[in-house]
């Protein structure tokens, strides 16, 4: 790879009567200075900061050749996660911090972070910084080049907020825009599956996940204010808090992705708990992966069964329902009508019980030819609908009941043979 300030002055041409190394910024030189208080510096129209986390650096409880080590191990299955076969190596992490939090054109960009992992195992941070606001186009042309050598992009919530902002600044620009070509791992998502439904922020997973601890972070919605600040004083000392805050959700992002990668490589065995084998079986159900989802599944049914959270319940409802769907897509339908059976017997949710009791009777009905036991569970279904005053599902159930009684007298009336 060549250098960094030769790869940014094939891309930014400097004004008139600016050296081509560095521009001079349009802010006042006080104790805040960018280059002094962010160890950056200037190329061309670009001010970036860039760090190196060496292997043997710590985070959490891993290390970062560690990391590294797990995701390239592991990357073969990056298809499965983001739905793209074109998914592969090398991966860049990226990260915006923006001067409003709700979107919308009138919203900049001002931080662009940008990582990956090397091939020693390190992993180096590249900050992108928006000076002065003249300078967002020369911004806009380096972060593309970062971007556009991507095998694929991984963000958090990117696919919703940072991929279209940066759309926007860059239409706004008559710029091109290629990243939207480009296979996007969104981890905010498969994190809510995995891991944590409610506050689902990079800070609280990478506790719970990675082990890892903020001491003195910003909180985002001040983010805005301190860069506000920074354009009307010049002083670049609200800014050392939000750079560190946007390379610790980068380093971060690169620690799920390592371990989300790593869970759905190792398969049911590397899931830690019930929620994280469900969601493991969901990943491979969505994939067409029968035979692994199933494994994934059956796992998710032992581990909840033994989990003293207070999800165990709806968990072990979750995990039997979605193994009972893929024995069935298997066209394993006595180990399907286990796990219906068994979601009867242990009091689930009323949806639940009457898909049981439905999936029952076709069983009935249809694989064991016991119309006595299919007329059953179509009497059961008939009168859980009514309870659920579910006018569609009365009149399915009525139809199926009726079918069967029908089949009934027909068995009845024919003349034995003799």
């Amino acid at each position: 790879m060549s250098s960094l300030a030769d790869r940014l002055r094939g891309i930014i041409t400097p004004n008139r009567g600016d050296v081509v190394e560095r521009a001079a910024p349009a802010v006042r030189a006080t104790d805040g200075d960018l280059e002094t208080l962010l160890d950056g510096r200037w190329y061309g129209h670009c001010f970036i900061v860039e760090r190196r986390l060496p292997p043997s650096a710590k985070y959490g409880r891993s290390r970062i050749g560690e990391l590294a080590e797990r995701l390239t191990s592991s990357a073969h299955e990056a298809p499965l996660v983001c739905g793209s076969d074109a998914a592969k190596p090398p991966f860049v992490f990226f990260d915006l911090e923006t001067t409003g939090l709700s979107g919308g054109a009138g919203t900049q960009a001002f931080l662009v972070g940008c990582a990956w992992f090397d091939d020693e195992g390190g992993l180096t941070t590249r900050q992108y910084l928006l000076a002065r606001y003249s300078d967002e186009r020369a911004m806009l042309a380096a972060v593309a080049e970062d971007l556009g050598r991507a095998g694929a992009l991984v963000s958090f919530n990117g696919k919703s907020f940072d991929a279209p902002v940066l759309e926007t600044r860059y239409l706004f620009h008559r710029l091109e825009w290629t990243s939207s070509h480009q296979a996007h791992i969104d981890v905010l998502h498969p994190a809510r599956r995995f891991w944590k439904e409610d506050d689902c922020s990079l800070a609280v997973l990478e506790q719970q996940v990675l082990g890892a601890w903020r001491d003195g972070d910003v909180s985002g919605y001040e983010i805005p204010a301190r860069y506000f600040q920074f354009v009307r004083s010049g002083d670049a000392r609200p800014l050392v808090a939000i750079l560190e805050h946007n390379r610790l959700d980068l380093v971060s992002l690169a620690g799920l992705t390592s371990r989300l990668l790593e869970i759905v490589c190792g398969g049911p065995d590397y899931a830690e708990n019930a929620r994280e084998a469900l969601a493991l079986g969901h990943v491979y159900a969505r994939a067409h992966a029968d035979a692994r989802a199933v494994d994934a599944y059956e796992r998710a049914v032992t581990l909840a069964a033994t989990s003293r959270s207070q999800r165990a319940s709806l968990l072990t409802t979750e995990a039997l329902r979605a193994l009972a769907l893929a024995y069935r897509r298997a066209r394993r339908f006595d180990d399907a009508a286990k796990c219906w059976t068994t979601l009867i017997e242990s009091g689930c949710p009323s949806d639940v019980e009457r898909e049981a009791i439905e999936a029952l009777a076709i069983h009935h009905e249809h694989r064991r030819r016991d119309l006595e036991s299919a007329k059953l569970f179509a009497e059961r279904h008939l009168d859980v609908s009514h309870r659920q005053h579910r006018e569609s599902v009365k009149v399915a159930a009525r139809h199926r009941l009726n079918r069967i009684q029908r089949k009934l007298s027909a068995s009845d009336s024919r003349p034995l043979l003799r």
